[in-house]
């Protein structure tokens, strides 16, 4: 079936506006708690958010849905996606929900669902959840004696802490070094700076005064020019910039240069693969990462498999191919080793043990590969990508005649926002640039005539 309500990674909308009303926040809790109470147990579901002031809304929707149908609550309030899925199987839950639109601005929301096991739902489960919601859910209302109760979690910013700081090497201390971390004034503004100072470091925290509006403003790993800017004031020895939701890392060296999720995975594998720590002979990415993180992968004689773009597509193809190192250019991490999904915060630390580990600076060590001249344009349609116009059908077949043995090209809508993504590297930085022109000036005419 056609999906209506999940994108690429769960469900995202502007908040107040369908699907993001909380209408369809109850709904969607009735749904998916009916799909997962299975056997006599009391079921539970664990629910978090990030910082944003519509979450006020959707929580108690949420809240309401689920113990419509006979299961109990977990309220932990904001934190960070990849605790939430930690949670979940900790907990013994049968259900994880987590309420955030990652590193959009406050205005947007979304729902990510993990099952029992910590992982982001498969696409068959969430059919399964919108087919509940398409044929009805009266019959799965809970008799008044099963209604289900909800309770809010005490200290769960100290069991995410311990857990995260488990997953730094012992013996290892950050003691010496200044690091400025971006919490996006977002779901880690607490726990992030706590983590780091624990270990040892002397921290410098920014975005850490969420309001309900300011979350990804200005500050965050899409706009790191503050973050960048502060390495350099304070003299610190890196910056790391976390999202909304810290599923993601941006890491600045001490000199306010910036190194992405291609070259963070890059030094990952390549530190690992010497300790003998890295499973699979390689690393899995998406299409988008840069060309020349596959040629520094085949150089130390590893492998990279590539899927679709979305973290959880990299889960899957990790799990089936007994990976434990994938992620996207985006700064999505996913250290299969201690996390079910991306961990902005988790995969610093292990940024952080290499530079202990080597005494080296970061521009040193972050930067593994020359990237290949890569542009990404995206352009922002309404009602649909006309993918299917024959003009923009010229366009791509034309640029992909013009980098044939020199390039690649890729476009594709974007899951997650009313945009098309136009992608293009290779060899040549103006013909890279002129193709990306041509192809998102002919979607822009396209989007604009109907």
């Amino acid at each position: 079936m056609v999906r209506k309500f999940f994108g690429t990674d769960g469900i995202r909308g502007t908040a107040n506006t369908d699907p993001m009303t909380a209408e369809t926040a109850l709904r969607i809790g009735m749904a998916a708690g009916a799909h997962f109470i299975q056997g006599d147990h009391r079921h539970r579901v664990v629910i978090g958010k990030d910082t944003r002031l519509s979450g006020y809304m959707l929580e108690p929707a949420l809240t309401a849905g689920f113990v419509s149908v006979g299961m109990d609550v977990v309220l932990v309030g904001p934190m960070p996606t990849p605790a939430i899925a930690m949670l979940t199987r900790s907990l013994r839950a049968d259900l994880g929900v987590m309420l955030s639109a990652s590193h959009n601005p406050y205005q947007d929301n979304g729902l990510k669902l993990f099952g029992p096991d910590g992982f982001k739902l498969s696409d068959t489960v969430e059919a399964a959840i919108e087919a509940r919601l398409e044929n009805g859910l009266e019959e799965n209302r809970a008799a008044p004696s099963k209604l289900g109760r909800a309770r809010r979690l005490d200290d769960v910013v100290g069991r995410y802490t311990e857990y995260v700081k488990q997953t730094f090497p012992r013996g290892l201390r950050l003691d010496g070094l200044k690091i400025v971390v971006d919490c996006a004034n977002g779901a880690a503004y607490k726990v992030a700076p706590e983590v780091l100072w624990e270990l040892g470091a002397e921290v410098v925290p920014i975005g850490v005064d969420p309001d309900g509006f300011n979350i990804n403003r200005g500050c965050g790993s899409t706009d790191t020019d503050y973050m960048q800017a502060q390495t350099l004031a304070h003299g610190a020895d890196i910056g790391l910039a976390l999202d909304g939701d810290a599923d993601r890392l941006i890491v600045s060296d001490e000199k306010g240069e910036l190194i992405d999720g291609d070259q963070i995975m890059a030094l990952i594998a390549g530190h690992w693969a010497d300790a003998g720590r890295l499973r699979g002979g390689g690393v899995v990415a998406t299409v988008m990462s840069n060309l020349g993180f596959e040629k520094y992968l085949e150089g130390r004689g590893l492998d990279i498999v590539r899927t679709q773009v979305g973290d959880r597509y990299v889960v899957q193809a990790m799990r089936d191919g007994d990976y434990n190192l994938g992620g996207e250019q985006s700064g999505h991490v996913v250290l299969g080793d201690y996390a079910t999904t991306g961990d902005g915060l988790i995969a610093a630390l292990q940024v952080l043990a290499v530079l202990v580990d080597t005494e080296r600076r970061a521009s040193e060590v972050c930067r593994q590969f020359t990237p290949m001249p890569q542009q990404l344009t995206n352009v922002r349609v309404a009602g649909g990508a006309p993918l299917d116009d024959d003009k923009v059908k010229e366009a791509i077949a034309a640029a992909e005649t013009r980098l044939s043995g020199t390039g690649r090209l890729l476009i594709r809508p974007s899951g997650t926002e009313p945009v098309v993504r136009v992608m293009a590297e290779g060899e040549d930085e103006h013909l890279i640039a002129s193709v990306v022109g041509e192809i998102a000036g002919a979607i822009e005419q396209a989007a604009s005539g109907r």
